[in-house]
């Protein structure tokens, strides 16, 4: 069966002839809204670990983190390239020396053929920038940069306590193109008060601005933070789980059909996670996001007709 949406998996085996998997690296463990730079507590959403859960200590180098990491992963997955992943809180927001290091670290590794940095949309300057473009171009691996933008919804951003709004996270993306190094961005289609609407504008403000890899991310909520609170005291309602397939398979319809989907469903740390995929597994909900799409006959970029000055063509075609 052919794929109905641009799976990273395949993108991935296509351009380098095989299985990549990447390697979590945990390096810096705050942020500029939780250290009282632009806010403090975090957004709603986030924990202690910043989303790292399955990150080693970040006691441990870079360099031995991958070796550890590899070795896991070659085992259990038969992979022998890798992308190093920074995966964790945001991971620009260190020292420029210090972060300058930790990338270094991560280009001795022969077998890494890109390396992935999450990191905030507030979070990006030209000096961090003109050293990653430097990197891609000597040394001949990809940089990534991974955008948490979450929604394009500047009124949920705000209600969630993101600590930046769109505007932050367009400028962002223009400087990464600018600096010809390939974009992630991170969205979560059922936040609360989130509906339809925003999902389908986050598909078209993503594909607008060019943006390469897509990662959709079901939230999940641990326990410590704002939105476990909220849930415990009913002052909150997530969507369906019918409704959230619903709204991946519109931003999928509406999203530029060239982008390569990174993810549709996510996972949260086990024994820290009060609402999780409504109790099913992350991989059930996936595969009925792959039947609807089969079964409506349906598929990525089916609705891409906005760009591009869409009354123009309408009026005149």
């Amino acid at each position: 069966m052919k794929e109905r949406y641009n799976v990273y998996s395949q993108y991935l085996k296509n351009k380098y002839g095989e299985k990549v998997h990447k390697l979590p690296i945990f390096t810096v463990n705050t942020c500029p809204n939780r250290d009282g730079t632009l806010g403090r507590g975090g957004c709603d959403f986030c924990d202690e670990m910043g989303s790292g859960f399955n990150c080693l200590s970040n006691e441990i180098s870079v360099l031995e983190q991958i070796k550890k990491n590899k070795e896991f992963v070659t085992h259990r997955y038969k992979a022998k390239l890798f992308i190093a992943y920074f995966q964790a809180f945001s991971n620009t927001y260190l020292p420029f020396e210090q972060f300058k290091e930790n990338i270094l670290q991560a280009t001795n590794d022969p077998d890494i053929v890109e390396i992935a940095i999450s990191t905030r949309p507030d979070c990006i300057n030209n000096q961090y920038l003109e050293f990653l473009q430097s990197i891609q171009e000597n040394k001949n691996i990809e940089i990534n940069i991974e955008l948490g933008l979450q929604t394009v919804n500047y009124h949920i951003l705000n209600e969630i306590n993101r600590g930046h709004t769109l505007a932050e996270f367009i400028d962002a993306a223009l400087q990464v193109k600018k600096k010809g190094m390939t974009i992630t961005t991170h969205l979560i289609l059922n936040l609360p008060t989130s509906n339809m609407v925003d999902a389908i504008e986050s598909a078209k403000i993503v594909s607008a601005l060019n943006i390469d890899f897509v990662k959709l991310h079901s939230l999940y909520i641990v326990q410590g933070s704002v939105l476990a609170d909220k849930i415990q005291k009913n002052q909150m309602e997530i969507c369906s789980s019918e409704e959230y397939v619903n709204r991946i398979i519109s931003f999928l319809e509406y999203l530029d059909p060239n982008i390569i989907v990174q993810r549709l469903v996510a996972r949260g740390p086990k024994d820290k996670t009060i609402f999780e995929n409504w109790n099913r597994s992350w991989w059930s909900i996936k595969q009925e996001i792959e039947a609807a799409l089969e079964t409506r006959n349906t598929y990525q970029g089916r609705c891409f007709n906005y760009l591009s000055g869409k009354a123009l063509r309408l009026k005149f075609q």
